[in-house]
């Protein structure tokens, strides 16, 4: 088992890792829209959604990876009528890759945020 963290994503605001390594598979922890000195960005669900990407991303790349290793993502969303926007900035970042996904409206995320993504990949 390999612990991945790295200082171009928020720091863990809690005890967990970043994201954990185990038999080629990474497991992240959810990313929420904070840039890498902790502090949240914009209230619009677009900036937000851009913001876990750019967390997930640095993220994946700490452990060589990127999204498009991507199999399986799990989106929580506080407000489900924001899906139409979250789903384009989501579609863009992955582009033609397709990974496995869910998305749950949730009653609410730390920090107050509108969206935090989870994902699976597999390296190599």
């Amino acid at each position: 088992m390999q612990v991945i963290a790295t200082t171009a994503a928020p720091q863990a605001i809690g005890p967990y890792a970043q994201a954990i390594v185990v038999d080629g598979w990474l497991f992240s922890s959810g990313q929420i829209p904070l840039s890498a000195d902790g502090q949240p960005v914009a209230a619009d669900i677009e900036a937000q959604t851009e913001q876990v990407f750019d967390n997930l991303s640095a993220v994946l790349a700490a452990a060589g990876a990127s999204l498009a290793q991507v199999v399986k993502c799990t989106v929580f969303v506080k407000d489900l009528n924001d899906f139409g926007r979250l789903n384009a900035v989501y579609e863009r970042r992955f582009g033609d890759h397709k990974p496995a996904r869910s998305t749950v409206e949730v009653a609410r995320l730390p920090r107050d945020v509108k969206v935090e993504i989870e994902v699976v990949a597999r390296l190599g």
